[in-house]
Parts: structure tokens; C-alpha cells; sequence
């Protein structure tokens, strides 16, 4: 059985996030809904496994995911097949064949994520899916100065959702970068690790818009990962801004 690589796309507006749950409409339902129809639905489900899981309302550009067919297509055949099944808000950007024990989850190396936050005064309709929205004054010299401090290996247990099920709470940040877009009305906040949390990103993105609004000192972010104290980061930035980028392997 070949193993297939995808790289994928979607809109998480609609979606419950990646992972199946019982009832809610998720992206690793429908991939797998989509598999196992070019598979004719074979006795044994195909199972579809993702570089790890997204919140209802987060979106993809980069999302990858290794599943195996029952039979040997060229690679192109099956993103094409899959793209005439899959519904409007997935797409299939490429698929290849990789080594049998290739494993979109195991084998990631860093990912990137982007933040996409709205500096206009009102709540956009036509962005209110796609973008957080602040609605408070911002100085964004004061984010740019505090957004460094997330670099590094760090215990991000002030930085992490209740409900996390991992191990451990260390993660390394590679990269942290914030990116002005005025003729958009947008600030992105670009954040490269070997791995993130649950609801990590939005919480930084929060800190950081306290920050910016003069709620939260300049210099916080080290004093709150000192602190491993999930209460002392308060805000968690709206799911629909966040998108996963990449994953590279």
C-alpha cells in the first residue's frame, strides 16, 4: 500500500477543527470520507493522520497529512481525484508519495504559524471569519519591543489552555516576528517552532495586544514564563486570526 503525503488548505469557519469527534463536522472527516471514496470504501476504513490538530474556526495553508491507498495512483491523480470529492472550503494543494514509515505528526520538524489580527475601529464583515479583532487603541512599537522574548526554549505552562494532554509544557520558538500591513488594516504576527500547545499561539497574540494597549508592561513575557501560571496570561486572541502556514520535515 502506498503511503500519500498531502498538503492542504482549508477554511476553518465551519469546521469543529481538524480532529474527528462524534457528531461535528471536522477536516479529518472529510478527508477521510474522501479517502476511502477513491479507495471504494474498502473493508478496513483508511485512517487519515494530520501534523497535529486545529481548533474549530482556525484556518490552514500548510496543513499535512499521510494517509495509504489500496493501490498504486500517481500522486497528482490522487490530489486531482480528491479535489472532485472533497467539499468547497478543503483543497488538496499536493500530494506525493513518501517512504512507508513517513509520518506527518512524528516526523515534523518546526511549524509556522501566522496571526492575523484587523486594527480597524469596527468589526469588518467581510474579514470577521478570517481575522482577530482588538477594537482598542494599539501602540504597535511596544509589541514589536516584546515580541523577541518568545524566542528561545521556554516551559510555556502559563502560555497553555486547560485540557492539554502532552507531556511536557518545554517548547522551542525559533522565530517571532511582527508584520504591519496599513494598507490591509492588518498586523501579522508570525510565530516558528518544533511544536506549539493547545490554544499557545492565540495566548501569546493576547499578551502581546495587552501589551500593546498599555495593559501589561513591555518587559512581561519573561516574568510570565517564570511564572507557569496560566492565570497570570489572561487573554486568549480569537481562533478565527490563526492560521497554520507550514510544516516542514
Amino acid at each position: 500500500m502506498p503511503r500519500y503525503k498531502a498538503t492542504i488548505a482549508y477554511d476553518g469557519t465551519e469546521f469543529f477543527g481538524w480532529q474527528v469527534q462524534p457528531g461535528k463536522r471536522t477536516v479529518q472527516l472529510e478527508l477521510e470520507k474522501a479517502v476511502n471514496t477513491m479507495a471504494k470504501n474498502p473493508a478496513e476504513p483508511i485512517r487519515v493522520q494530520g501534523s497535529g490538530r486545529t481548533d474549530a474556526r482556525v484556518h490552514a495553508q500548510g496543513q499535512v497529512a499521510n494517509f495509504d491507498l489500496p493501490f498504486d495512483i500517481p500522486a497528482d491523480n490522487v490530489r486531482k481525484g480528491l479535489s472532485t470529492i472533497l467539499p468547497y472550503d478543503i483543497g488538496i494543494k499536493k500530494v506525493e508519495i513518501v517512504d512507508d514509515d513517513f509520518h506527518a505528526q512524528f516526523n515534523a520538524h518546526d511549524k509556522t504559524y501566522r496571526y492575523r489580527l484587523s486594527t480597524t475601529q469596527y468589526v469588518d464583515p467581510f474579514k470577521r471569519n478570517y481575522t482577530g479583532h482588538w477594537g482598542r487603541k494599539l501602540d504597535p512599537s511596544l509589541m514589536q519591543q516584546a515580541i523577541g522574548d518568545y524566542v528561545g526554549e521556554h516551559d510555556w505552562l502559563s502560555f497553555v489552555a486547560s485540557g492539554f494532554q502532552q507531556k511536557t509544557t518545554v517548547r522551542t520558538v525559533y522565530s517571532a516576528t511582527m508584520i504591519e500591513k496599513p494598507e490591509d488594516d492588518e498586523i501579522w504576527f508570525e510565530f516558528t517552532g518544533n511544536g506549539f500547545l493547545y490554544n499557545q499561539i492565540r495566548i501569546m497574540v493576547g499578551v502581546l495586544l495587552e501589551i500593546g494597549n498599555g495593559s501589561r508592561p513591555v518587559d512581561d513575557i519573561p516574568r510570565l514564563l517564570e511564572a507557569k501560571d496560566r492565570q497570570q496570561a489572561r487573554f486568549t486572541a480569537p481562533a478565527q486570526g490563526l492560521y497554520l502556514m507550514s510544516v516542514e520535515y
